[in-house]
């Protein structure tokens, strides 16, 4: 049994403001452990439950957070930006059983400790097939196509109510409880590495690939918060303007969609003032 953990930061334990989350600032240094400590105990957890193998593909930012020094020696991780499927990179090798999704947040524009939706500003809304989209649903829909099921999810607990919209079946934990977009009730690392790991090593069972669903186009659209923002991303291929802030496109799979979907991302982030957004 292999399993693949995509480990974002902004749902890890203790973690409820930007600088918790950006590279180089002293709060990010401090909060890479407790990161660093939810990741082990899905690994742990894992391998408790009876995985051969443990793969963990790094998802925030930089992709350089976790500390792999600190982890489960049996464990091997990814780490470093530019790669294929972004934040589930490894599941298109046809050997992954089962997706955890460690240190989760809600999407832009909802309830959620640090929501957003691949940027940290900008994007105020995603949807997929009309359905509002958080990181957790595209990364699942991507996963899918694979015949891999979502096991495990972490975050706070709006998370997880996002979760049971597209994974219904995963084990859940909540890390910490929503009380604004920067504000939360912790529970103290020790605490949570126990919940996470016995989640894991019974989100294990759940780890069975099977058939994937026939291939079906997906339309995602993105609001932004800022007009030029639309004529930026317009200038990826088969993206256009569905509104004054808005822009959609149409993707024969998931597969090609988050790659058109990071693309556009990225365009728009370069488009981006330091000031006035």
């Amino acid at each position: 049994m292999k399993i693949l953990i995509s480990a974002d930061m902004e749902g890890a334990t203790g973690v409820t403001w930007p600088g918790d989350v950006l590279p180089g600032t002293p709060q990010w240094e401090r909060f890479r452990r407790p990161f660093t400590s939810d990741v082990n105990a899905a690994v742990l957890g894992f391998f408790d439950g009876g995985a051969d193998e443990v793969l963990i593909n790094e998802a925030h930012w930089s992709m350089r957070n976790l500390l792999l020094e600190e982890l489960d020696q049996r464990a091997q991780m990814i780490t470093g930006k530019h790669k294929t499927l972004s934040m589930v990179e490894g599941v298109q090798h046809g050997d992954v059983d089962g997706v955890a999704f460690i240190g989760y947040h809600t999407g832009a524009g909802t309830e959620g400790v640090l929501a957003h939706t691949y940027l940290p500003n900008s994007v105020t809304g995603v949807w997929a097939n009309g359905a509002r989209a958080s990181e957790g649903l595209l990364n699942s829909l991507v996963v899918a196509e694979y015949g891999v099921p979502v096991v495990l999810v972490t975050g706070d607990d709006k998370t997880c109510q996002d979760a049971n919209s597209y994974a219904p079946e995963a084990r859940c934990v909540a890390v910490k409880d929503y009380v604004s977009r920067y504000a939360a009730v912790c529970r103290t690392p020790a605490r949570t590495a126990a919940d996470i790991r016995e989640a894991a090593r019974e989100a294990a069972v759940l780890a069975v690939r099977h058939e994937p669903p026939h291939r079906r186009p997906f339309t995602i659209e993105l609001e932004f918060d800022a007009e030029h923002l639309v004529g930026a991303a317009s200038v990826v291929p088969g993206v256009e303007r569905s509104g004054e802030r808005r822009v959609a496109f149409t993707s024969p799979t998931m597969y090609e969609g988050i790659r058109c979907f990071k693309a556009v991302t990225t365009v728009v982030s370069a488009a981006v003032e330091e000031q006035y957004g």
